[in-house]
């Protein structure tokens, strides 16, 4: 039995598990759950994660693990090779602190829910929720850049390999071409976003849209 994930072609999240488990060479099926249209919100996928957001991973013993970021790690601590993590606690932190911009200050303010509930409580309509979403996609592309040239990737954020930070970095990439924007003028950002979908482990976790 491969391990199971739940995740939707749309989903940055999803995105970035995808990336991980390709990297470590673990095998996985994953089941579609349209987050655009409630499926998170059924009795089947209560079962599996009742915080209704995706991704999920299922283990072989039926052990449930969701939150992206505690994926990732978890997959660091269970199949630490290849690192997707530095060994110097120092790096550690800067890798943790790369990934969390995106993770933790800009893509939660632009994930579906919150995109509907502009749209539903304070009534603004798709072109206001779109400028709402590009502000802070690009705020994070800001930071991002701000970031890579102090200090540049050579050839990626921590050194030799993806690990973490770059998973993040281009996921966040996605998030930019969701919205259509613009990433000429955040140069750094985008070599090293060219740099990781140049590699198989994140090109293939790019999945096209679900007909």
């Amino acid at each position: 039995m491969t391990l199971r994930m739940y995740g939707f072609w749309r989903s940055i999240a999803s995105f970035r598990l995808r990336v991980a488990l390709n990297l470590k060479g673990l095998a996985f099926e994953e089941e579609s759950v349209d987050i655009l249209h409630g499926s998170q919100f059924t009795a089947v996928y209560d079962a599996v994660n009742p915080a209704h957001a995706v991704p999920s991973l299922v283990e072989e013993d039926g052990h449930v693990l969701f939150q992206s970021l505690a994926l990732l790690e978890y997959l660091e601590e269970t199949h630490p090779e290849p690192p997707l993590l530095p060994t110097d606690p120092r790096e550690r932190a800067y890798a943790r602190a790369l990934a969390l911009a995106t993770v933790a200050d800009a893509h939660p303010l632009v994930v579906p829910r919150v995109r509907r509930y502009l749209a539903t409580t304070f009534g603004a309509d798709e072109k206001a929720v779109n400028a709402w979403a590009r502000h802070w996609v690009g705020e994070g592309m800001g930071a991002y850049e701000r970031l890579l040239s102090r200090r540049p990737p050579s050839p990626f954020a921590l050194g030799a390999t993806p690990g973490i930070a770059d998973i993040c970095i281009a996921g966040h990439a996605l998030s930019a071409e969701l919205f259509a924007m613009d990433t000429e003028p955040y140069p750094a950002f985008r070599a090293l976003s060219e740099r990781c979908f140049a590699l198989p482990a994140f090109s293939s976790a790019r999945m096209a849209p679900e007909h």
